[in-house]
């Protein structure tokens, strides 16, 4: 009898060890579906989401920061042709993105229209000096014109030139380079980001997610258009991916693209890393490495090369020429220091020392929710200048020349405060289910196999004494 009672009693012990076993295996496809219901409520742009208030409104502080090139042998190019060499000077720091979404609209076709206003408050505790430190660079307005004037007329430029006082550089304090000062041979006022407080950037109208939260944060058009203007071509003409502030959940580290207004074009980013930032798991990418490439690198490239004498029958790598959606200006946009460029880049221009750590683009976005969490997006905006029989400022220029004005390091971290929310909310309660489903999965089958072992050795201990 008591032989009985214990193998009904290890049967019935292995019975509940697979039903518990059973149960844990059970809740990892309904946990799974409970997890991405509550996640894709959650980052639906609409109103009382927790996706719509970080989206109407920046809750991270968001921070640009500037790296003037300093002219350290002005003379010595002017008169004997010598190449320009630089020293870095910064950062200058300024808040951005501070001012929340206008116009908001929300559209029957699931998308949200919106402009962006733009603004930068200088920020001297985080800064090498004040805006009215002076630094030498090159004379924006003689580089413009020697760009825009065509050649048939240089000695029109040139008499403009010498009746203004102007040389190919000048000496302006980090305010005026930056937000713009009045140059006396374009008789206007003149920056490298001039205007840009009280200016917009949009209208952008993006999906909000609801109907395929696949699409959401995508941008369907941006200042009323579907495709961009400037390139002339379908493929670099595209508007991809969202504004990289995030993107759809459930990431499986394929590529991200996002569009990004500051170059005019779309780009990706690859899956570099798994990191931890702030006890939180991030997937950190990184800019492709063909996104600047030359043409004969790159195919896909070949529609944004402007033109072939400049790049040299597009070879050149590392640059964006944005002449296209910069009315005519001959602005380059590249990685700061050159990163990934041409050698020719670095041999033309001495100082500059391009290091990944420093000088790279990443976005650390958690890839449950999509959000981007931290991030740091580092260009170096540049112009073009070039030999001239006519032009006296120009006479000693031996070849083109791309010459670096700034890099900027525009960048953002999540707080403690919205990353314990994050965790508080999010991760942690998907951790405890994954703790749940392996405990009782775990506990299920040990159960089950102690109880199945015990059983059988109980009946051949049983079968020996028959």
């Amino acid at each position: 009898m008591g032989c009985c009672n214990r193998r009904c009693g290890l049967i019935a012990g292995a019975v509940f060890g697979a039903v518990v076993a059973i149960l844990g295996g059970i809740l990892i496809p309904v946990g799974k579906s409970i997890i991405e219901e509550t996640v894709e409520k959650e980052v639906v742009i609409e109103p009382g989401t927790q996706a719509y208030e970080n989206w109407e409104s920046t809750g991270v502080s968001v921070y640009r920061q500037f790296w003037l090139l300093d002219v350290q042998n002005a003379q010595e190019v002017l008169q004997d042709g010598a190449i320009p060499v630089v020293v870095e000077k910064g950062p200058y720091t300024y808040r951005t993105r501070y001012l929340p979404k206008e116009n908001i609209t929300f559209n029957p076709n699931h998308t949200i229209s919106f402009m962006l206003p733009q603004g930068a408050i200088f920020d001297p505790s985080m800064s090498v000096g004040t805006e009215e430190d002076k630094v030498t660079s090159l004379n924006l307005g003689v580089a413009g014109a020697y760009s825009l004037v065509p050649k048939p007329l240089h000695a029109v430029l040139e008499s403009l030139i010498k009746a203004s006082k102007s040389s190919l550089f000048q000496n302006r304090t980090v305010g005026e380079m930056l937000w713009g000062y009045y140059d006396p041979l374009l008789k206007d006022n003149i920056g490298l980001f001039s205007p840009y407080n009280g200016t917009y950037d949009g209208i952008y109208n993006v999906f909000d997610g609801k109907d395929d939260i696949s699409k959401v944060g995508f941008i369907d058009s941006w200042r009323g258009e579907s495709v961009l203007q400037f390139w002339g071509d379908k493929y670099c003409d595209m508007i991809n991916g969202t504004d990289a502030s995030s993107f759809p959940p459930f990431l499986d580290k394929k590529p991200l693209y996002f569009f990004s207004s500051d170059i005019c074009r779309s780009v990706s980013a690859g899956f570099e890393q798994s990191m931890d930032l702030k006890g939180i798991k991030v997937y950190r990418y990184v800019l492709q490495p063909n996104t600047l490439a030359s043409p004969k690198v790159n195919p896909d490239n070949q529609c944004f090369c402007r033109n072939e004498v400049i790049t040299k029958n597009c070879t050149l790598a590392g640059v964006l020429d944005m002449s296209s959606c910069q009315a005519g200006r001959p602005i380059y946009i590249s990685l700061a220091h050159f990163l990934g460029g041409s050698k020719s880049l670095l041999e033309n221009v001495k100082g500059l020392n391009p290091n990944e750590k420093h000088h790279g683009t990443y976005l650390d976005v958690e890839p449950t929710t999509g959000f981007t969490l931290r991030f740091a997006k580092r260009i170096q905006v540049n112009m073009m200048y070039g030999p001239s029989n006519v032009i006296t400022v120009l006479k000693k220029v031996k070849d083109y020349t791309i010459f670096p004005l700034v890099w900027m390091n525009e960048t953002a971290s999540v707080d403690d405060a919205t990353a314990d929310m994050l965790k508080k909310e999010l991760i942690t309660r998907i951790e405890m289910l994954d703790i749940i489903q392996k405990a009782l999965l775990g506990t299920g089958v040990a159960i089950f196999v102690l109880c199945l072992i015990s059983y059988c050795v109980v009946r051949r201990n049983q079968s020996k004494i028959v």
